[in-house]
């Protein structure tokens, strides 16, 4: 280093070095960890993601996909419920011993119910003579069919007189709109005792068992008319005559758990 000379003035001389703060050096060493990561699960990955694919249970053709139109059929059998239904002091039809004890809870306003006794009422009762008990319960459905409480008691009133099932026919026969001047009309047709069965119709004998009726229904699950328990075993809505002899056939021959 030269020795400065006396009229010339002290210079300050900055060393070319670059100095890293502690923060800095952190930063650094968090980027370097980080890609560090990345490349040793990109290995690991590389190694084992093969061997864990293969040796993982896959869905079969079979399992993954089900052809159009066609429902994958499972592999454990179906859980079948049966319910206890009351049946005593109900409008009955068939044997008391019958083998089969289907209830039917119904609305006489309800196209679906008609529907049922159109197409499949008679050609059941007929297909397994002396083995069905047809039980009839009231459940009108009192906030879309008008009449469908009135009807309920007209057929009561009909019961009493001992001809409650030719005015069940009747009231869904739907030869007349239900309605008063049908109630009586049924009634003449039948030779009933006009005056007694006017009587019935105007007083509130059956209110409450009606109402018991739908209470329990409701309690039970039922939401819709008609709905039938065979056995126990509900069927809801206007089936084809098919699908009750599937449910019974299997019933009679003791394939369905008790």
């Amino acid at each position: 280093m030269r020795r400065m000379e006396n009229n010339e003035i002290p210079q300050l001389v900055v060393e070319e070095t670059v100095t890293f703060k502690r923060s800095h050096f952190y930063a650094v060493l968090v980027i370097f960890a980080f890609t560090a990561g990345i490349l040793v699960g990109y290995l690991v990955w590389g190694v084992l993601a093969p061997a864990q694919m293969a040796s993982s249970p896959q869905p079969t053709v079979a399992q993954a996909q089900v052809p159009p139109g066609q429902v994958a059929i499972p592999t454990t059998a179906p859980a079948f419920t049966r319910y206890e239904i009351p049946t005593e002091g109900y409008p009955s039809l068939g044997p008391e011993d019958a083998e089969i004890v289907l209830v039917e809870f119904s609305d006489f306003q309800c196209p679906y119910c008609k529907r049922w006794f159109d197409e499949t009422y008679k050609p059941l009762m007929a297909a397994y003579p002396g083995q069905i008990r047809l039980v009839y319960r009231n459940l009108p459905l009192t906030s879309i069919h008008p009449q469908a409480m009135s009807a309920a008691i007209a057929s009561l009133c009909a019961n009493e007189q001992g001809a409650y099932w030719p005015y069940h026919d009747k009231l869904f026969g739907g030869e007349l709109e239900l309605g008063r001047e049908a109630y009586l009309q049924y009634a003449s047709e039948l030779e009933l005792d006009g005056a007694a069965f006017e009587s019935c119709l105007e007083s509130d004998q059956f209110d409450d068992i009606i109402q018991q009726d739908m209470d329990y229904s409701l309690n039970l699950g039922v939401r819709s008319t008609p709905t039938f328990f065979v056995n126990g075993l509900a069927i809801v809505g206007a089936q084809p005559l098919s699908v009750f002899q599937q449910v019974i056939d299997q019933e009679l021959a003791g394939e369905i758990p008790q």
